[in-house]
């Protein structure tokens, strides 16, 4: 059996996405980039204030499930620029108190509306 976990259906009603399932105690969480909620704007102005808006995004879905930053049991990370890997790593390692999930990063040649960095998980409970 699996729930589907919303943020705003709204908005996620434009295209067939859905912030994350969860199924058999594991949530999947699709990928974040940095829109601000409620709306369709993109922050992109600094890369460090973008990957902020991601971790906030990814927080944000945890949240509606229920859970936390450190119930990420893995992450992928994808970046139109392995540049940006420190600036993204410093949003991403302040939001754990304990060990991090495990995760990689993909460098690639785009991402949808033009981010520069997208994050999905998956989280367990318990």
């Amino acid at each position: 059996m699996k729930r589907a976990i919303h943020l705003d259906e709204k908005l996620e009603g434009t295209s067939p996405f859905t912030a994350a399932v969860e199924a058999n105690g594991f949530v999947f969480i699709s990928g974040q980039i940095a829109t601000v909620p409620g709306t369709r704007t993109l922050v992109t102005d600094t890369i460090a204030n973008e990957a902020e808006q991601v971790m906030k995004n990814l927080g944000a879905v945890l949240e509606a499930a229920g859970l936390t930053y450190d119930h990420l049991v893995k992450c992928t990370i994808y970046l139109t620029n392995l540049q940006f890997y420190t600036a993204v790593n410093e949003a991403y390692q302040k939001r754990f108190t304990g060990q991090p999930p495990a995760r990689e990063t993909i460098a690639v040649k785009e991402l949808p509306r033009g981010a520069n960095v997208e994050i999905s998980g998956i989280a367990v409970r318990g």
